[in-house]
């Protein structure tokens, strides 16, 4: 079924522009990351579903390093932003500077202003910082002094994140958690793969390979692509696949707290991506199962029981996913 489904889809839907854009980012992050397949599925899914990223890792596993290729990937605005204790919401934002000459306030924009933003080290700036992040995330715009101020589209914020350090860093705020898209668990590479990286940086190839990267996708093209992917066909049974797995992550007696219709949202716009980078332009469940737990782990909170078990919100996701039926 699943065959002529995909013939006649590929008739009605011409998927090539899209398929050939994936290759190349792909291609192009392949020459420098060494392994990290996953990941960079996900990054790409996620500019394709309109979706922010939190890249979570310990040090040294080039969580900074990928957010930087894609953006050099792109021909679009790129803006970097070192979070630290002591950042104000103004130095990201931008602030009213006067001008003598017209003797008025001018707004000065800050580096917030772009189409991509890398955010390093988001959990190291307090609430105060986090919170002027809220409206940007979520509706693409900010407001000031009374003043709407519309991003340019695509508007994208990559942020990465130290799991273990604590010294200086503080807890993200559940809103802003829930901002986006996907929350991306970076693990160390494979024995192979660490032997490639020595390699590759003993031949000191990597710096040399990134001056020589080149834009393989315009701002217009994410856009043009966003628009293509959102309007890929979703069964009504794949819809309910996923409001039971939403539902049943806010009965569940594992957890604290559950997923809200934000994230509902998150796992089909993930799923119909996750389908364009497979060549296909309809969900298959497999498609919500992959795209799920990316999309709820940082959304739903254990019960202090369940932590203390040792379990992780990638467990229990899981158990969710094989209690509720698989529609075929």
């Amino acid at each position: 079924m699943e065959e002529g489904q995909e013939e006649l889809f590929e008739q009605r839907t011409d998927l090539s522009r899209l398929n050939n854009a994936v290759e190349q980012i792909k291609a192009t992050l392949g020459k420098i990351i060494v392994g990290q397949q996953e990941t960079i599925d996900l990054v790409i899914a996620g500019i394709l579903a309109d979706g922010h990223i939190l890249i979570e890792g310990v040090p040294g596993v080039a969580k900074t390093l990928t957010a930087k290729l894609v953006a050099k990937a792109i021909d679009a605005a790129y803006s970097r932003i070192q979070f630290t204790p002591d950042l104000m919401p103004s130095d990201i934002l931008g602030t009213p500077v006067f001008n003598p000459k017209t003797t008025e306030f001018e707004f000065k924009h800050g580096p917030i202003f772009g189409n991509i933003i890398l955010i390093d080290e988001i959990n190291r700036a307090p609430a105060k910082t986090q919170s002027a992040l809220f409206e940007v995330m979520e509706e693409r715009q900010l407001t000031i002094d009374g003043t709407t101020y519309k991003m340019d589209e695509p508007f994208l914020v990559l942020a990465t994140q130290n799991p273990v350090e604590q010294e200086g860093t503080y807890r993200l705020p559940e809103a802003q958690l829930d901002r986006f898209l996907f929350k991306i668990e970076v693990k160390y590479p494979t024995l192979e793969e660490e032997i490639a990286i020595i390699s590759q940086q003993h031949q000191q190839r990597t710096a040399e390979q990134i001056t020589h990267i080149e834009p393989v996708l315009s701002a217009q093209d994410i856009v043009a692509l966003r628009e293509q992917v959102r309007g890929f066909h979703v069964e009504p049974k794949i819809l309910e696949f996923v409001a039971k797995i939403i539902i049943e992550t806010r009965n569940n007696k594992s957890l604290f707290l559950g997923g809200s219709p934000r994230a509902s949202l998150a796992i089909i716009n993930a799923a119909k991506a996750l389908a364009a980078i497979k060549g296909r332009d309809f969900i298959t469940p497999d498609d919500v199962i992959w795209a799920a737990p990316h999309v709820l782990r940082h959304r739903i909170m254990l019960t202090p029981d369940k932590e203390m078990e040792g379990a992780t919100p990638d467990d229990v996701i899981n158990q969710i996913i094989h209690k509720i039926e698989i529609p075929r």
